[in-house]
């Protein structure tokens, strides 16, 4: 069945030049130069695609979205906006809008935000009763927690699954922001594809770009075979961006450009690779701080906050601190063959009074390393004291290794992959470097 396209802008050259574009790639369009006609139109006839002006004399972009909120299942809807009108675009956005395009824009960013809206409508109809069936929080179980805090985060995610719109997860260090991540995955159309992780603070800033769009045979020195890169990995699936925050400036053009095109082009590369994914991004840093002290690009900030998703802290959801610290227990018991009953009154009392400066992910260190240390059956305070003691001194030394990563990927980048000059750069031996390669699993 050939896809019906709803075009409306105050232009009736605009319109035109729509109509025949999307005409000769098998749309059937209908154009109309008013918010009126439109409403008019929605009303009697179905389209799939509302391809709208938002600012319009008398019923505006804002009002048509209204309007085909009313309809079951609803045309998705795609914005077309001037640059200072951005922040109603993306409010429009979180009400339901689809996506959006900043005037001016080329022929080709239609084609593709029009094919990737009746893609989505169309996956989204083939799962809608699916979804209906299953429980509010069905896959969200490896995500613990009974607070009010928790079960606002719970129907946040099923909400924001239900859209293909990027999201950006805020939250502390060691909150579960992956975790969220992936339980959006779970419970969005997409989730029979793969779900790609990188952590973008992680990888030096000459070898991030390529990490993640690729690269061909022969890009650089030491490219000896063509590379896909997470963005391709991730294709049908979804990406998580972690640690976005701390992308430079040039890759945070790259990532923008990548975002609004829905596409890569691989270091080296002749010619840009379309893709059909969802990005997931997620940080600790203030990133609209970040933006009006201008570490941070303004467009790629609206691009990513879309759908904003707040991970609350452990220190504001203190009544899910025992159920965790059950649940890591009861977790850590299993793979140690252990036969553990839980915690006495005094390590309850140590639990809920220290402030988890690490979040869930400190707190499993912390039950985990008890486990182990414990000789009973029953957790004290004592042993988690000592629990956390060996915790920090794992975290020093899980900083120092990665300290020294990091620097053996700088010197390698910096030589082009002269494994002499680095060892030289390093003030190591070759064999050295070898050995520190190795353990770190850098090829």
């Amino acid at each position: 069945m050939t896809a019906r396209v709803l075009v409306v802008d105050n232009d009736a050259a605009m319109v035109g030049v729509l109509r025949r574009h999307l005409e000769a790639e098998g749309r059937t369009v209908l154009g109309v130069t008013s918010g009126e006609a439109a409403l008019t139109a929605l009303r009697s006839q179905d389209v799939d695609v509302v391809l709208t002006d938002l600012v319009m004399d008398g019923v505006d972009g804002m009002a048509i979205l209204r309007e085909v909120q009313q309809r079951d299942p609803p045309p998705r809807v795609i914005l077309m906006t001037a640059f200072g009108s951005l922040e109603t675009a993306i409010e429009a956005m979180r009400f339901g809008a689809y996506d959006y395009l900043t005037k001016p824009f080329k022929l080709a960013q239609v084609s593709v935000a029009v094919t990737r809206a009746l893609d989505d409508r169309r996956l989204r109809d083939e799962n809608r009763r699916l979804r209906e069936q299953v429980d509010k929080h069905t896959g969200l179980d490896s995500i613990v927690g009974r607070s009010k805090a928790m079960q606002a985060l719970f129907d946040q995610i099923t909400a924001v699954a239900a859209s293909d719109a990027t999201v950006l997860l805020l939250g502390e260090s060691g909150s579960g922001k992956e975790l969220v991540a992936r339980a959006i995955h779970r419970r969005g159309a997409r989730r029979d594809g793969p779900f790609v992780a990188v952590n973008c603070a992680a990888i030096p800033e000459h070898l991030l770009e390529s990490e993640l769009f690729g690269h061909e045979k022969g890009a650089f020195t030491g490219a000896d075979r063509r590379r896909r890169g997470l963005f391709a990995e991730a294709d049908g699936g979804t990406l998580l961006l972690d640690e976005v925050g701390d992308l430079s400036a040039a890759l945070q053009a790259k990532l923008l450009r990548a975002l609004q095109d829905r596409a890569i082009r691989p270091v080296g590369a002749a010619e840009d690779i379309q893709l059909n994914l969802r990005v997931v991004a997620a940080t600790h840093r203030d990133l609209a701080a970040l933006v009006k002290e201008g570490g941070f690009r303004e467009d790629l900030y609206y691009r990513l906050a879309v759908l904003p998703v707040r991970v609350p802290s452990l220190r504001e959801r203190p009544e899910d601190i025992m159920v965790l610290a059950a649940h890591f227990l009861a977790r850590a018991a299993g793979a140690l063959g252990k036969s553990l009953d839980g915690f006495d009154e005094s390590a309850t009392a140590w639990l809920l009074a220290h402030r988890w400066p690490g979040n869930v992910r400190e707190l499993e260190n912390v039950i985990k390393r008890a486990a182990i240390i414990v000789d009973g059956s029953t957790i004290s305070a004592e042993d988690l004291g000592l629990a956390e003691a060996a915790t920090e001194a794992l975290n020093l030394r899980e900083i120092r290794e990665e300290a020294e990563r990091n620097a053996v990927l700088r010197a390698v980048g910096r030589v082009n992959g002269n494994l002499t000059r680095a060892a030289e750069m390093l003030g190591v031996s070759r064999p050295t470097l070898y050995d520190l390669m190795h353990r770190f699993g850098l090829k």
